[in-house]
């Protein structure tokens, strides 16, 4: 098929434009190249030409006969290391009034909006002018926010926020409001509401919405892959493109400097990590077999485990310090998200091949002396 990809030189979309064309497809490969997620002077891969999604005029020739659009471009938060070290290395949680990395987040809302919203928007515009009816949304599990609990006699909760005061306290689990119980946590199914925490997770959040939107208004199909927590490296060797691997990318950071990987809170947040490879697999998938509707499915291993298991496994690996509980906290953090996988391997026969245990361990020592 012919494809139309954006976002080919970011850290999924290099791994996807290298899988459809390994996959036989024409891809028609853009990229904004923008300095905010790619630094200054970032060159443009080979066969990737530089295209603001937000130019409609730009997108009208490209969109000739595309038969699939698979849509990755997004302004991303900056690399994990540059923010999360910094606190991490703080000797208590932030203090009221002090600066604290979720003010960073809401600062850059105006720059996510008008990437990821306007230039969905334009998109979509454009994809209908086109007569394109096939959409593939690469999204993120933050449109979740905080995940799914289930107290001791069955009831289920989906809570927001955790009290100030516990988290001083250093009491990070969500407890029942009456009876004050901890909850447990449960796999969340892709019909569950999108609670954004993040003016990042809320623009993947609208990216949905629109591609929704387009969907009825046009009778057209979307995909939408929300990706868990992707790691690995891009292809090629855009440094800045393989910090955005979140938080496993501070890790391996940190441990390449010779200091022990830090964990907030006390370490027993559970995450589902997928390796970019799998998400990249799942991407393909997903644009050669045409769903009707629209159709959101979560990305990820199926192998949940803990921040603390993590910097672990990497520090195992890496032969490096044992990882550091600092016991801080940000108040947008969420405790566990955790989303159920069965959906994407029954509608596109896709389960990751890589497990954390095997991934993590790899990526810990890859371009390691």
């Amino acid at each position: 098929m012919r494809v139309l990809l954006t976002g080919a030189a970011g850290f999924i979309g290099s791994h996807v434009h290298r899988a459809l064309r390994a996959a036989g497809h024409e891809v028609v490969a853009i990229d904004a190249l923008l300095a905010a997620v790619y630094g200054p002077d970032m060159p443009a891969p080979e066969d990737v030409s530089v295209i603001d999604i937000r130019e409609p005029q730009a997108l009208d020739p490209l969109l000739r006969g595309v038969e699939v659009v698979c849509h990755l471009a997004a302004a991303v938060p900056p690399g994990s290391a540059s923010v999360e070290t910094v606190t991490a290395a703080m000797p208590s949680a932030p203090r009221e009034g002090e600066a604290r990395p979720g003010g960073l987040d809401l600062q850059a809302g105006p720059v996510y909006a008008t990437h990821n919203d306007l230039g969905t928007a334009v998109l979509l515009a454009a994809m209908e002018r086109a007569g394109v009816r096939r959409l593939v949304l690469g999204s993120s599990v933050s449109v979740y926010g905080e995940g799914r609990y289930r107290g001791a006699r069955g009831g289920v909760y989906l809570p927001v926020m955790r009290r100030r005061a516990d988290l001083d306290r250093g009491m990070f689990d969500h407890r029942a409001p009456r009876t004050g119980e901890i909850l447990t946590w449960e796999a969340v199914l892709e019909d569950a509401a999108t609670r954004p925490r993040t003016a990042y997770a809320a623009s993947k959040s609208a990216q949905e919405n629109y591609a929704l939107a387009w969907g009825l208004g046009t009778g057209a199909a979307v995909t939408v892959l929300r990706y868990h927590h992707v790691y690995g490296d891009p292809v090629g060797e855009n440094a800045a493109a393989a910090a955005h691997s979140g938080v496993a990318a501070r890790f391996r950071a940190e441990l390449a400097a010779g200091r022990a990987p830090f964990v907030f809170e006390d370490g027993g947040q559970v995450r589902d990590f997928v390796h970019v490879r799998d998400a990249a697999a799942a991407t393909l998938a997903a644009v050669a077999h045409p769903l009707p509707g629209f159709v959101p499915l979560n990305i990820a291993s199926g192998h949940p485990i803990t921040l603390w298991q993590a910097a672990s496994l990497m520090s195992r690996a890496r032969r490096g310090p044992e990882p550091v509980v600092t016991g801080n906290y940000r108040l947008t953090d969420v405790r566990h998200i955790v989303a159920h996988p069965e959906r994407a391997r029954e509608a596109l026969g896709f389960s990751a091949r890589i497990a954390p245990a095997e991934g993590l361990a790899e990526y810990a020592t890859a371009h390691a002396r």
